[in-house]
């Protein structure tokens, strides 16, 4: 028995447990606290509590089956027995781990330990294959999570002052201004504007990394937070729902003008997070979590498809370079396109119950016209960058590269993203169901009902035109797509600008206070250590002295 089997044992059954006991909590409506007291200080104890409802138990449920196929996936992919894959494997099961605390804890303290653990161990993972892409990814990933960390432990000391950091018997009494502290760090960890940019570099990790966390874990995180903290005063929020809004559109846009087959399915990733903090900023929790559960599903499944792409054609992940694919590759093709038909919201499959309820609810809520109009061109756009991906690898012509190595073997990859595909197909309607969203019922004019089916058509037809642009825009154009927006150079402008400011302040205001604080302190080590350099490196007569002084003083 290999260690990656008896994981993807352990993770399954432990899935199958928990979807169970969410059954039976939604159904009695229970609601499980589990207190185990660490310590008192004063009068402060310090407890370890962990939350079981429904809502913690079905997601973690849907974590545990997720990593349960990309453990028994990386068997083949990362070679199932040579030492790195070991160390790979412990690395994914620490993640899953620390995910699985943040999803039970209702204490702002154990959040904080399970928020850290994903993002260290997401910048170990990052940097795996060790080269200098992956280093520079896992730097901005690390230190673009470090920001929602900061946000977080402001918000731990700001909750002293309310006698407890159990955050959920507190959520009418917080001021709005730590909701909006609690929005910011959240933001940060599922990547809307303007921290947008870490996402698409994590994707130097290796796939079946990127499947799990990239996909339904880490960044959902965000958003499983800010349905934890969900109060609707707070959340009828215009400001940040037109954020959550311009990432949709930004990523969706940014896709189009992508090559690199990861980075493509890392931006639809964006555009569905994007989805649900709007929906979750319109006051729309449950349709939110619905969103979140079903798109982990067929989000990982088209990153594992997309993994046994660049495993059989010889590292390569430029769809340009792929073509044809489906001629040899039957049955991760299928997979894919029936993923990316979930995705486009296809009706029938899993992403159509969430994304159609999510867009017919918002028409309810006396939006203005903008907002409508966003809303949809959204869904048109994640039709055309699927379309475009489909195209470019499916019916593109043939680039024969690495032609020989190209099969459909049987192996454990085929049986992770079979069981996946089930899902993708299924697991959408089943969960309404579940939840008991389906009893709502939603009333709208012929024209309306039709405009979202109208406008995934209307996005694949943009997309087959897309192909037959010939330097239709100017260059610059297509740089401020492929660069993101030019993200990365708008925070350095700040930087800058931030950095001349404290240079002023610090040689006008803080002179004095330099010298006695942080500077000085550090001024006085670095002469001390230099003075007992100084004192080693000379002969050993001072260091014999010296230590039989200290010798007669300590008896």
């Amino acid at each position: 028995m290999n260690f990656y089997f008896i994981w993807f044992f352990i993770m399954f059954f432990f899935s199958l447990m928990s979807f169970y006991f969410s059954l039976i909590f939604n159904l009695n409506e229970y609601f499980l606290m589990i207190e185990y007291k660490l310590m008192s200080f004063n009068s402060v104890p310090f407890y370890f509590v962990i939350l079981l409802d429904w809502i913690s138990l079905i997601f973690m449920s849907v974590v545990m089956f997720i990593s349960s196929m990309v453990i028994i996936y990386s068997y083949n992919y990362m070679g199932g027995l040579n030492y790195s894959s070991i160390r790979f494997l412990f690395l994914v099961i620490l993640f899953i781990f620390s995910m699985v605390l943040m999803i039970t804890s209702p204490n702002l303290l154990s959040i904080l330990l399970g928020w850290d653990g994903l993002g260290l161990v997401s910048y170990c993972l990052v940097i795996y294959y060790n080269s200098n892409k992956s280093y520079l990814a896992g730097l901005v990933t690390c230190l673009t999570n470090r920001l929602g960390d900061i946000g977080l432990l402001i918000c731990i000391s700001w909750m002293m002052s309310y006698g407890s950091w159990h955050f959920m018997l507190y959520l009418d009494f917080f001021c709005s201004s730590l909701y909006n502290m609690i929005i910011i760090s959240c933001f940060t960890k599922s990547a809307q504007i303007p921290f947008s940019c870490w996402l698409p570099a994590a994707m130097a990790a290796p796939t079946p990394v990127s499947s799990l966390v990239h996909s339904s874990t880490l960044v959902t995180a965000g958003v499983y937070l800010l349905i934890r903290f969900f109060n609707f005063f707070n959340f009828n929020n215009y400001l940040f729902m037109f954020l959550s809004m311009m990432t949709m559109i930004m990523s969706s846009l940014c896709a189009n003008y992508e090559f690199d087959l990861k980075k493509i399915i890392a931006l639809s990733t964006l555009s569905q997070l994007g989805l649900m903090m709007t929906s979750l900023f319109l006051g729309m929790m449950e349709m939110s979590f619905f969103h979140l559960i079903t798109h982990a599903m067929f989000k990982s499944l088209i990153f594992l498809c997309s993994g046994i792409f660049i495993f059989y054609m010889n590292d390569n992940q430029d769809i340009r370079m792929m073509g044809s694919v489906c001629m040899s590759m039957p049955v991760t093709t299928s997979c894919f396109n029936i993923a990316s038909m979930a995705l486009c919201g296809i009706p029938f499959l899993s992403g159509f119950y969430s994304k159609d309820l999510i867009l017919e609810s918002s028409l309810f809520l006396n939006l203005n016209l903008i907002v409508f109009f966003m809303l949809y061109l959204s869904m048109g756009l994640t039709m055309m960058y699927s379309f475009r991906l489909f195209y470019y690898s499916m019916i593109y012509n043939n680039k024969f590269i690495s032609y020989n190595l190209m099969i459909d073997s049987l192996n454990f990859m085929i049986l992770g993203i079979s069981l996946l595909t089930f899902f993708s197909i299924f697991f959408g309607s089943v969960i309404m169901w579940i939840i008991n969203l389906d009893i709502m019922l939603i009333n709208l004019p012929m024209n309306l009902k039709l405009l979202s089916l109208l406008m995934i058509l209307m996005g694949m037809w943009i997309g087959l035109e897309c192909f037959n642009f010939k330097n239709f825009f100017n260059l610059k154009y297509y740089m401020f797509n492929s660069y993101m927006w030019y993200m990365y150079s708008h925070s350095f402008y700040g930087y800058k600008y931030s950095f001349h400011l404290g240079k002023s302040f610090m040689f006008n205001v803080c002179m004095w206070g330099e010298y006695y604080g942080g500077m000085g302190v550090s001024m006085y080590m670095l002469k001390l250590s230099f003075f007992i350099q100084n004192l080693i490196n000379n002969n050993m007569k001072i260091f014999m002295i010296s230590f039989l002084i200290w010798f007669f003083i300590m008896i």
